[in-house]
């Protein structure tokens, strides 16, 4: 009997790593598993045994640049600390990690374009957006419960600072002259509980 692979995190960190490289100078499309297999120093079909296909391997990168910012979120959901002050230790996280994924925009845009047509794909987003809301709706209820936030809808203001959060990154893009993430997410997540706190 041949012996099971190797599926350590550090192999599959490894493979990843040499995937955003890969991805990032040549485009999702043009990109090639034995381009990938070659930079971690591996067989392409060793290769095979970890990822089946560029698009799972887009899925791991997106679901690895993603977990610290939902962890953020589970973290504070239950914790005791107030909705607003659990935003805004949410909105810093989010801008940390935004600012450290910059570099794969690019992936991330052309990963996003394949969700029109790709069932995968199609699928992971709708996971994420799950579980961002999962997250942050009891948040924002939890201030409107206790008398923080107006009787608004929870998932209304959800989806508001994601548009903040997404919208800012996409319009860095655009230009990165006339937009500062940093800046311009703070800025639209202050005017966002400006509308909803109770005292504003």
């Amino acid at each position: 009997m041949s012996p099971r692979p190797d599926v350590s995190d550090e192999r599959k960190a490894q493979i990843l790593n040499a995937a955003e490289g890969v991805f990032t100078k040549k485009g999702f499309s043009d990109a090639r598993m034995d381009e990938i297999a070659e930079q971690t120093g591996l067989g392409k079909g060793t290769l095979y045994l970890y990822f089946k296909s560029k698009e799972e391997l887009i899925i791991a990168i997106l679901d690895r640049i993603f977990k610290d910012v939902i962890n953020q979120f589970e973290t504070r959901k239950n914790a005791d600390l107030k909705a607003t002050d659990a935003i805004w230790q949410f909105t810093e996280a989010a801008i940390r990690d935004y600012k450290r994924m910059m570099a794969l925009m690019p992936i991330a845009y052309e990963f996003l374009a394949l969700g029109f047509r790709n069932t995968i794909v199609q699928k992971a987003l709708r996971n994420y957006f799950k579980l961002y809301m999962d997250a942050l709706i009891p948040i924002i209820q939890r201030g409107i419960d206790a008398g923080e936030f107006r009787k608004v809808d929870a998932r209304d203001v959800a989806i508001a600072a994601g548009a903040i959060f997404e919208g800012t990154v996409l319009l860095w893009a655009y230009d990165r002259n006339m937009v500062d993430v940093d800046h311009d997410i703070r800025s639209g997540i202050k005017f966002l509980l400006e509308g909803v706190l109770l005292s504003a």
